[in-house]
């Protein structure tokens, strides 16, 4: 399948671990047994945690496991002119407005409104007057789609968003998108000029991902990417979902519950493939 082209796209936020190992191994054997391209793309937009460090052993630890990529690797904190063009343009549509509030006011106000905790946040634009004061403080604030406005933008498009998911068993099933339940997506960062999804949507339609294989956890991740892939007539890839890895206690690895690194892993003596067998692929 020569169109098959696909990434693995870990964040230097810290090591990797097993779990990042066994996203990894999915990859890396999809695209294997496809005959397709496979590239290499560092997401290190959270420039309060990304380290330079963490980046080198993202390539240390890789190639120890035996991967190979395309020599030519995005490193998305060099490129965040290109995010900030997608800002724009959705702004110029009409589609975006700042948001100056909260975690906490955003909560706040939902208490206020008799909403669950963790509802979808939708919002509008504050008065003129009262964004300009703001503005003026320089107070921070982020760029956020207004849902609302996407919906007239697209009409009868909105309602037939959909992508297709491929299970890591081979079956192919279309989904029907629901952007509707994130709310009004941040685009922005406080302390960064992109959000996640602004840089992830842009770079797989820049580099001709037909495939993009992750972990379950941002299974509901794709529903907010087709909408911007709509919005910005980005081709869009197929999805696959795998599997995570779970610790002893039945919660996934992750670098915030210190997950044992595969550095130490391999300080401890384990083989790549002692370490594909406990990544369960």
């Amino acid at each position: 399948m020569p169109d098959f082209v696909t990434r693995f796209a870990p964040s230097p936020t810290g090591l990797l671990h097993l779990g990042h190992a066994a996203s990894a191994f999915h990859v890396w054997e999809a695209a294997r047994q496809a005959g397709g391209r496979m590239l290499l793309r560092i997401e290190d937009i959270d420039l309060g945690r990304c380290k330079p460090e963490y980046t080198d052993a993202i390539f240390e630890d890789l190639a120890w496991l035996g991967f190979e990529w395309e020599e030519l690797v995005r490193i998305q904190s060099e490129h965040f002119g290109e995010y900030e063009k997608v800002v724009e343009t959705l702004t110029a549509m009409g589609l975006t407005y700042r948001c100056f509030r909260t975690r906490s006011e955003i909560a706040e106000e939902q208490a206020q409104a008799g909403l669950a905790p963790g509802m979808p946040f939708t919002g509008q634009p504050l008065p003129p007057e009262e964004e300009a004061e703001r503005l003026g403080a320089e107070a921070p604030f982020t760029w956020r789609l207004s849902l609302e406005k996407c919906r007239a933008w697209l009409g009868p498009r909105y309602d037939q968003l959909a992508f297709e998911l491929l299970s890591p068993g081979g079956h192919t099933e279309t989904v029907k998108a629901r952007p509707d339940l994130h709310g009004d997506i941040n685009l922005t960062r406080k302390d960064s000029p992109t959000a996640y999804h602004v840089a992830a949507t842009h770079d797989d339609a820049l580099q001709g991902i037909t495939h993009v294989i992750r972990g379950e956890d941002l299974a509901e991740a794709a529903h907010i990417h087709v909408l911007l892939q709509a919005l910005m007539d980005w081709p869009q890839p197929v999805y696959t979902h795998h599997p995570l890895v779970m610790g002893p206690d039945g919660k996934r690895l992750a670098k915030r519950f210190q997950s044992k690194s595969l550095a130490s892993l391999r300080a401890d003596g384990l083989s790549p493939d002692q370490v594909r067998r406990l990544a369960g692929v």
